[in-house]
């Protein structure tokens, strides 16, 4: 397993490179160190593998939801339930065309105040595989506010995955070495961004006339109150 560290932690082993994911790059200086990692997660992701990375909200597992057996793995490796499925992470709104049937307006305005951010909607969906939707036939796809995950995005070329790197029904991850600890070599890269001290996202499906709160998360109730048919208990 290729191990990356990023940021200003410690190792999870000796001799792991160190990768500042937020450097930015100065004026005058070829090259961002952040692109080799980018790069690196793209081509695992690409190849079929799983790449356990940190998301805005709480570390997450990364693989490609058009590779069927990478989607397989993902299941296994969480040990995840057949009946839950998985949610997406896009770039930008225009990669929602190939994944959704219909943005209705309250989805639109859930969108223009939230995204970039942690609020996953739940869409209709087009023509997704089953294991991907667990036969729902919906999709939750967030669109993300951390610049790392939207340019590992945009060098994938597609959604990724967004599930929680946790074992299905086990305890949030907030750190790589947790993510360590947890699954070990079941992943082919960790990439290390530091401690993520956040909750899950917020979930709300869009698929009805008027959105409804599924799970409670990072922004709060009464932000989105306006937007939705009744908050959860």
């Amino acid at each position: 397993m290729s191990k990356v560290q990023v940021g200003t932690s410690q190792p999870l082993l000796p001799q792991v490179r160190v990768v500042d994911l937020y450097l930015r790059e100065p004026p005058g200086l070829a090259g961002d160190p952040a692109l080799t990692v980018i790069a690196e997660a793209a081509r695992i992701i690409a190849a079929g593998g799983v790449v356990a990375l940190p998301t805005d909200t709480l570390y997450g597992l990364a693989v490609d939801p058009c590779n069927a057996a990478a989607v397989e793995r993902l299941f296994q490796v969480k040990q995840r339930p057949a009946e839950k499925p998985i949610s997406l992470l896009i770039s930008d709104r225009a990669m929602l065309r190939e994944w959704v049937v219909d943005v209705t307006p309250e989805a639109k305005c859930l969108m223009d105040a939230f995204w970039p951010g942690p609020l996953t909607l739940i869409f209709k969906g087009a023509a997704l595989p089953d294991r991907l939707t667990a036969g729902t036939g919906t999709i939750a796809i967030r669109l993300p506010s951390d610049p790392f995950l939207v340019r590992l995005i945009e060098a994938v070329g597609r959604p990724i995955t967004a599930t929680s790197a946790n074992l299905s029904g086990g305890p949030d991850l907030h750190s790589a070495q947790q993510v360590f600890a947890t699954l070990g070599g079941a992943v082919d890269l960790i990439i290390d961004g530091g401690i993520r001290t956040g909750l899950p996202s917020t979930l709300v499906d869009v698929t009805g006339m008027v959105p409804t709160l599924i799970r409670h998360g990072v922004i709060q109730t009464v932000s989105l109150a306006p937007y939705l048919s009744r908050p959860s208990p």
